[in-house]
């Protein structure tokens, strides 16, 4: 029997809206959109490579200058971390709110697991998710990135259940699916373009529970 639900967050629960829309009035008109675009997709590879080093306010602090000074010489100019975190703003998917809210009258315990900082608690309230999950684990805060299987050590305590009583949707076969498997827990792929993944919608984990 199900008894926990875990929940990958960026690409699961929250989008991103690409950063270089909100940055572009924040750089000068000479700078190209090929180029900025460039150089946030370098920011995002680098911050996904780095996100579980911010497990604190100081060490999140200077995770983000990171991100900046990669964005600043990718420009060519200095752009500050204030400027940068305010471009990168994040949305629940239409189906977030609905699926985790019938999940949790089911009695479900639910959990965010997600390779981020420690500032995904923030980020879920700030879309409105956060009151609905009992908990996050990131990867900052486990001291493993998925797939180590090390990450769902904290969530499976967390949602008081075994790792056969729990399901893990997540949108990417190489670390929700294999991280989860490896750590016993059944995964779901969800893929929103209704290709290869098991459900298309959040709405349809109950199919599979």
């Amino acid at each position: 029997m199900t008894r926990a639900v875990f929940l990958d967050a960026l690409g699961t629960l929250v989008e991103l809206e690409p950063p270089w829309i909100s940055l572009r009035d924040m750089v000068p008109s000479e700078i190209g959109d090929e180029q900025l675009v460039e150089a946030l997709k370098a920011e995002m590879a680098y911050y996904k490579d780095h996100a579980h080093e911010g497990r604190d306010k100081a060490s999140l602090a200077e995770l983000r200058q990171r991100c900046a000074d990669v964005v600043s010489r990718k420009l060519g100019l200095e752009v500050g971390v204030d400027k940068l975190v305010a471009a990168i703003r994040f949305s629940a998917y239409p189906d977030a709110i609905p699926a985790l809210s019938a999940l949790r009258a089911r009695g479900l315990r639910l959990v965010a697991v997600s390779n981020w900082d420690c500032s995904l608690p923030r980020v879920l309230d700030g879309c409105g998710l956060g009151q609905l999950l009992d908990g996050t684990i990131t990867s900052a805060e486990a001291g493993a990135r998925k797939p180590d299987p090390a990450i769902f050590e904290g969530a499976l305590e967390l949602a008081g259940c075994e790792a056969a009583e729990a399901l893990h949707v997540g949108d990417t076969a190489e670390e929700d699916v294999a991280g989860a498997r490896a750590a016993g827990i059944r995964p779901l792929l969800i893929d929103r373009d209704g290709g290869d993944g098991d459900i298309a919608s959040l709405e349809e984990i109950d199919q599979h529970l």
